[in-house]
């Protein structure tokens, strides 16, 4: 073997460690996908009110999302948006499911029912969040913003909204 294809095997065999970690979870961020009665409205906050980018959609054809288990034959229309850029960006996939009216449920506080329950979004500046928010309509809960502990987190303002489908959205940041 020469030194050149030894080289390179040994490069691959110390790679390998790192590609059996990888390979079990490929990307270190989730994507979430939110089912809304109101898709353009949905697209709307979370774009122009909370800043996400829309970076594509598709639609799931009836047949694939009965046979996956999503729906009882109904076809999805789902828009992506993300918050960043690149592999690592979050995204969140607003779904219509069609022919259906989807029951919302008790979003009155965060303890009303299990499941996921919010969504925890970091900004720049508080103030910009909310005037972005204002435009499309939308007020902060209660006497939001209100300053978080200096003992969790110093300079920082705690928000929460809600989305068109009564969902909590918190916004963590300062105020400039």
């Amino acid at each position: 073997m020469n030194r050149i294809a030894a080289g390179c095997i040994g490069i691959l065999l110390a790679a390998l460690p790192c590609v059996a970690a990888e390979s079990t979870f490929p990307r270190a961020t989730i994507d979430l996908g939110c089912v809304v009665s109101d898709l353009d409205a949905s697209v709307r906050f979370y774009t122009e009110g909370i800043g996400f980018t829309p970076v594509g959609g598709f639609g799931v054809e009836a047949g694939l999302a009965a046979d996956a288990g999503l729906t009882d034959s109904k076809p999805l229309a789902i828009r992506v948006l993300a918050l960043g850029a690149g592999e690592t960006a979050t995204k969140l996939k607003l779904m219509q499911v069609a022919g259906t009216t989807p029951r919302g449920g008790d979003n009155e506080f965060i303890h009303s029912h299990t499941g996921f329950r919010y969504l925890t979004i970091f900004v720049a500046d508080t103030d910009a969040a909310l005037a972005r928010l204002a435009r499309v309509g939308v007020k902060p809960l209660a006497k939001s913003p209100v300053p978080l502990p200096e003992s969790v987190a110093p300079g920082m303002w705690l928000t929460c909204v809600r989305d068109p489908d009564g969902n909590v959205v918190e916004l963590i940041g300062p105020r400039k």
